[in-house]
């Protein structure tokens, strides 16, 4: 393991865990969010994103964090592991919803000058909440179809269903 890829649903726990595995593991770690989301939440153009994730990836070591359809085949050629948070909806939404109301209050900087806002709450297109509850499903079926993939016979797919399992995979570093 010296080129993962962690993926799943915000909220998961996806960024702790990659950080702590680029500890242990000595490598680099890379949180897409942060190169996708330029200043006012715009989004990169996605070659210039493309290019940024090709160059990180571009080592012998890293940890990548992130759903970003749009640089995954780069990340998971490259890749050696791919780490799939697979929680139960309802241990991602508890985890998530003090997480953003704490951003919120705090006015904490995300990436870039970008901060979570309360009118975020409300917002169909903007709320992390309602991403994460419409997402779940769909990330689940991604990443379980993915692992069964013969295309990806190259990666080794390690399954996060609870705490315990991080918490495993890192004790097991």
């Amino acid at each position: 393991m010296r080129r993962v890829s962690v993926v799943g649903n915000s909220g998961s726990g996806k960024s702790t865990l990659a950080a702590a595995l680029a500890a242990r593991l000595g490598v680099p770690w890379l949180e897409l969010d942060s190169v996708f989301h330029m200043q006012g939440w715009t989004p990169r153009p996605k070659e210039e994103f493309r290019a940024e994730v090709e160059k990180f990836t571009d080592a012998d070591g890293w940890v990548v964090d992130g759903n970003y359809s749009a640089a995954q085949d780069l990340v998971w050629a490259r890749a050696d592991t791919v780490v799939w948070f697979d929680l139960p909806r309802h241990t991602v939404l508890r985890r998530l919803l003090p997480r953003t109301l704490r951003r919120m209050a705090t006015g904490a900087e995300l990436w870039n000058g970008n901060r979570e806002s309360f009118r975020f709450l409300f917002s169909k297109d903007e709320s992390i909440i309602r991403w994460a509850w419409t997402q779940h499903a769909v990330y689940r079926e991604r990443y379980r179809r993915a692992a069964a993939d013969p295309a990806y016979a190259h990666l080794t797919f390690v399954r996060i269903g609870s705490q315990r399992d991080a918490d495993d995979l890192l004790s097991g570093l």
